[in-house]
Parts: C-alpha cells; structure tokens; sequence
C-alpha cells in the first residue's frame, strides 16, 4: 500500500528540483530581457543535457460531458510525463497566468504543474497542486 504524502513532502519532489535547475541554468546563461520561444528553445536545449524526459508543446484536449472539444492548448512542456511547465517570460505573473496552469492541470488530471518566469533579474517560479482531481 502506497504511504500517503505527509503534509512537508513535496510531490515530485526530485523531478521538480531537475526542472527548475534547469530552468535556472537556462537563466543564468540568457539573463532576461528574451521572449518566451527563445527561453522555451534554450530549455529544451538543457532538459535534453540534462537527460530530463519531456515532450514540448504537448496538446492538452478539452472534454466537455465526456465529449472531446475540437479545442485544445498546447502545454510548453509536459516532463517525466507527470509535471506541466508553462513558461514566461514577463514583468510580473498575475493570477491569470496561474489559472491557466490549473486549467492544464484538470483537463489532463496531472497533479503538479510549474509555472516558470524568465522575465525578472532572478527567476520566478510557482508549484501548482491539482487538487481537482
């Protein structure tokens, strides 16, 4: 029987410290000041160095009463097959930015998402837990 996740347990907890040392790394080489398609390249670039599993602008369908929409979104990048990045690049997330990352996160029933902000001197980061599902 699975142990059931204590309250200061992270989830995915070694998966989301690769990706977000990755993202840092990505960081640290470019600044910020870039538009999001460069820091998705430069990531994609780093999560192959460092043999991070992902597939990038993996599609999100939209069910509606169990019917697929003919709608859909496309996640940056979908790692180890269980964690959603999406990532930025601006002055400031707001509460839309997150939203959208739990939208992710319910259509596909992922439980951990990460938001990731290039656009500031230091990088921003978010851990978004699904708890729809």
């Amino acid at each position: 029987m699975p142990e059931l996740l204590k309250q200061h347990d992270l989830l995915f907890k070694n998966e989301s410290y690769r990706i977000i040392g990755a993202a840092m790394e990505v960081h640290k080489e470019l600044k910020n000041g870039f538009l999001e398609p460069v820091y998705q390249e430069a990531l994609e670039k780093e999560l192959k160095l460092q043999n991070i599993p992902f597939e990038r602008e993996s599609l999100i369908h939209i069910y509606y009463k169990g019917e697929k929409l003919d709608k859909y979104y496309k996640a940056d990048f979908v790692c180890y097959n269980e964690i959603i990045i999406e990532l930025k690049a601006l002055s400031d997330l707001t509460s839309a930015h997150e939203s959208q990352l739990i939208n992710y996160l319910k259509a596909t029933n992922k439980k951990l998402g990460v938001l990731i902000n290039f656009g500031k001197t230091s990088l921003q980061y978010k851990r978004i837990i699904n708890t729809f599902h």
